[in-house]
């Protein structure tokens, strides 16, 4: 069951463009200034003369208005403030955050069940990584031997490891461009359930938009050597 579907590995990689950002929006309060004299007028008291002190006013969502000014004519001319709170999302570890790591967790799980494979988890899926990763197990396998690895590019579908599933992988290291995962592997006569051979570890990375083995994957099976099956 050798071959990766990536790079090195007899398979094709598809190279996934990721372009735009969320429209984050507007809107804030307004805050309109409402002097209470119009500038530049006078009021006599006596023999002295005062000018008023243009107001402000307070937004109910807590921004400060602008004082008016007034226009050649002596006329008021109004000014306003916005004032709007950051989108939760900018925050780390918001809401809106984590219902968005939740939601591209599930879509790439719904990725993996379409090939027939069943995610044995979404742990190893890091929303916040450029290459992301998911470990699903083959829908007709009834002893859970039959797992292949499904790489994402941001939340887009790129492929598997390999064209043929292995009897057992799992992810042991990941960064934002690289994932490394560790294949169980068997001598002959080996059961599914006692690999003697220890375990084989490939670091997949991402190489100008391509997808890369970095070491060999071992072969999926063999008469007389090491295999993942």
């Amino acid at each position: 069951m050798g071959g990766a579907l990536l790079g090195g590995c007899g398979g094709g990689t598809q190279t996934v463009s990721v372009s735009g950002a969320p429209d984050t929006g507007g809107g804030g309060a307004h805050a309109d200034a409402q002097p209470s004299t119009p500038a530049g007028s006078t009021t006599a008291t006596g023999t002295h003369t005062t000018t008023p002190t243009p107001t402000t006013t307070t937004s109910a969502g807590g921004g400060t208005g602008v004082p008016n000014t007034t226009s050649p004519a002596g006329e008021p001319t109004a000014s306003t403030t916005r004032t709007a709170p950051a989108p939760a999302f900018v925050h780390p570890g918001g809401q809106s955050s984590e219902g968005s790591a939740s939601a591209a967790a599930e879509a790439a799980a719904q990725a993996v069940r379409a090939q027939g494979y069943t995610p044995e988890s979404l742990t190893p899926y890091h929303p916040n990584q450029t290459l992301r990763v998911l470990i699903g197990t083959r829908n007709d396998s009834t002893a859970g031997y039959n797992q292949r690895a499904f790489f994402f590019l941001d939340s887009h579908y790129l492929g598997t490891d390999s064209s043929q599933p292995s009897a057992s992988v799992r992810v042991v290291g990941q960064s934002d461009t690289e994932v490394a995962l560790a294949y169980a592997l068997y001598r002959p006569g080996d059961h599914e359930c006692c690999p003697s051979g220890g375990t084989a570890t490939v670091h997949f990375q991402l190489n100008n938009g391509q997808l890369v083995p970095l070491q060999s994957i071992p072969p999926a099976s063999s008469a007389g050597g090491l295999s993942r099956q």
